[in-house]
């Protein structure tokens, strides 16, 4: 029978939005990072307390208390303490160094600045300062100053987008939306000096720095315990001896010496010679262990910093080891877990083929009909016509162009896809070239693998997309957005375009898009699932592309009652995705899409000495099986055949 604690559930809290008097008097916790351990008033204790759960500490702090009975102490107290005092002090100065590193760092995060609206006017203010419920202005590039609620936003939709690298390592943007109530307040300070909305529940995790113990600690505690033991095993043989002795000889040799005193007892006098030989036998305990590995983590410490290879030119950054004990630690490693995209590779997306009416666009044939690999030279497909055209885009087909300007609707239809079904929102920097925040680097490179071949996406609003198609400018009315989760695996747009017909525009996993195809889209979804294939043995990630013409009347009645989905309090999720697999079926299959993300430099030479370490490593990916083939065989060449029992990958579900 399992028994678990009943975990008590935590009281209510309230805030109150832009109201500092009135969420001060319920005492919430100031904003004010804490990483470090101690402070002046706590080291010591806290310091002494954990150098004192050591064994050999506590053991040579036994000892010192021994000594100071004369009765069993053959040695000065003085010999015990010296070397205490040092090895505890050493290890203290080494836990203070490490502590103020900690409030260094501490201090820079805490002394931040942001822009908070007191007194109906934005002040800076440091992020330590910050209150709970206070009004925060951010900028683009500026870091989140504590949890935040997204109350309004300038861009359309009242979204933003962030980058959680410091928290999760991701670097893609997640996309977050303001509330409906809110959004509308924009950037307008007196409206949002009065703002005090509906009252917001906020539950609040925080956690104090807990003492960890390394392997090699817990290792060496685990070896003195064990010379402790053998330590007491063999006072415990001289203290019977002692005993023997007394019985059998002692007598007599204190009646020679001391003539008839009293008789003395054998049992506490080998008591007492017991403790005796604990004390001078102490030096079986190894006291200078722990100097000696605190000495070689430091070391190592410094090594890492200095390590060459381990600096990175890209951004002049070195390693640092902001901790004594990370070699170690490194050193325990017998697994590793790893994710494939951003990880093994650049999460750097290239568009590379595509797949447009079962014809395929990116592979370059020589005269003999050979496909030519992209490392041999081959005139690059030219955009010079195009001011806007990115310059670092490479497309090595120039059949795609042809078919292009020679007008073929399902290409335009392809690219229109990749330029209007997305989540990107575009601005222009100072030379007046369109810079895009994508959401995540697929998106990006369907959006400038489309912007470089003709249909530049200019600009979204809520109720607008709008484009360039080949030079000309095309409005599109966005009717509603369908948007993308780990569930669904797709995401879709309803626009209707200038010429007032109304269109579904749909891209995701070919696996969940080909499910909802129409009846007649057989022969060509053979021939596509064909260069599917194709695409993943060469590990490009894929995406299918589709359409669907939809009517006047059929639309109305089916946003009325999306709207009422929306409206509605129960079930309400349920009810939106039901009407989302309602409309998006019968699609008409356009084509794929194939995005290369290259490894990062330095992948096959760290597998390779992970392989030499004999640290086993899973991949965890959410490729289709012909990419994860691809990965097993290119990892089995970085490895060797021996390789296959080391790496094992594994589907994401």
């Amino acid at each position: 029978m399992f028994c678990s604690k009943k975990k008590s559930l935590e009281a209510e809290r309230i805030v109150k939005a832009n109201d500092r008097e009135y969420n001060e008097k319920f005492q919430y916790t100031d904003n004010r990072i804490h990483t470090s351990k101690y402070n002046i008033l706590t080291f010591l204790p806290i310091n002494l307390f954990e150098q004192f759960q050591r064994v050999a500490n506590a053991y040579f702090l036994f000892l010192l208390i021994l000594q100071l009975i004369p009765e069993i102490s053959s040695l000065t107290w003085f010999t015990t303490i010296v070397p205490l005092v040092l090895v505890v002090t050493m290890t203290a100065v080494k836990d203070a160094t490490d502590d103020y590193f900690r409030h260094k760092s501490d201090n820079q995060v805490n002394n931040r600045q942001s822009e908070v609206l007191i007194d109906s006017k934005l002040q800076n203010e440091k992020w330590m300062n910050v209150k709970v419920g206070d009004i925060i202005k951010l900028e683009n590039n500026q870091f989140v100053a504590a949890d935040l609620l997204l109350l309004s936003s300038s861009e359309p939709y009242g979204l933003c987008y962030i980058e959680t690298a410091e928290l999760d390592g991701e670097t893609n943007l997640k996309v977050r939306h303001a509330l409906s109530v809110t959004s509308e307040l924009g950037a307008d300070i007196n409206r949002l000096a009065e703002f005090d909305g509906p009252d917001t529940k906020l539950m609040q995790n925080s956690g104090k720095t807990n003492f960890k113990r390394t392997s090699i600690d817990r290792l060496m505690n685990t070896l003195v315990l064990w010379i402790f033991g053998f330590l007491i095993c063999l006072g415990i043989i001289l203290a019977i001896g002692n005993t023997i002795w007394e019985n059998e000889v002692g007598d007599q040799f204190r009646t020679f010496l001391f003539g008839n005193e009293g008789e003395k007892n054998s049992v506490f006098s080998g008591f007492l010679t017991f403790w005796s030989y604990i004390i001078i036998l102490n030096t079986v305990v190894p006291i200078s262990l722990y100097v000696s590995v605190e000495v070689i983590r430091l070391g190592h410490s410094y090594f890492i910093n200095w390590d060459r290879k381990m600096y990175y030119f890209g951004k002049a950054t070195p390693a640092e080891a902001r901790t004594t004990t990370l070699n170690e630690e490194l050193g325990q490693i017998e697994y590793i877990f790893s994710d494939k995209t951003g990880t093994l590779t650049q999460n750097i997306m290239t568009f590379k083929k595509c797949s447009i009416n079962g014809k395929i666009y990116g592979e370059v044939h020589d005269d003999q009909g050979q496909e030519i690999g992209m490392t041999k030279k081959k005139e690059a497909v030219g955009f010079s016509v195009d001011p806007q055209a990115d310059r670092t885009f490479q497309f090595l087909d120039h059949h795609l162009m042809e078919s292009i300007k020679l007008g073929d609707p399902k290409v335009h239809e392809f690219l229109r896809v990749l330029a209007l079904c997305h989540t990107v929102m575009s601005e222009e920097n100072s030379a007046g070239q369109l810079i895009y925040q994508v959401q995540s680097p697929d998106e990006g490179a369907l959006v400038t693998a489309a912007k470089n071949l003709g249909f530049i996406f200019k600009s979204r609003t809520p109720e607008t997309i709008t484009i360039e198609e080949l030079g000309t400018l095309a409005t599109y009315q966005l009717l509603a957005f369908l948007d993308f989760n780990n569930f669904r695996k797709r995401m879709s747009v309803i626009v209707r375009n200038p010429e007032g017909q109304i269109k579904l525009y749909s891209k995701g996993a070919d696996t969940i898009l080909f499910e909802r195809l129409h009846p007649s889209n057989e022969d060509l979804l053979t021939l596509t699932s064909d260069h599917l294939s194709e695409f993943a043995g060469e590990g490009l990630r894929t995406l299918a592309i589709a359409c669907r013409d939809l009517g006047d009347t059929y639309f109305r009645e089916w946003h009325k009652r999306l709207e009422d989905a929306n409206a509605a309090t129960d079930e309400k999720d349920e009810l939106i995705a039901g009407l989302y697999e309602e409309i998006e079926r019968d699609l008409m299959l356009l084509g794929a899409t194939a995005i290369e993300d290259k490894l990062q430099e330095g992948v096959t030479e760290t597998i390779t000495s992970l392989n030499l370490a004999n640290i086993k490593i899973w991949v965890l990916t959410g490729d289709k099986q012909g990419n994860l083939k691809i990965d097993y065989g290119a990892l089995k060449s970085w490895g060797g055949d021996n390789f296959y029992d080391k790496i094992l990958i594994k589907q994401k579900a």
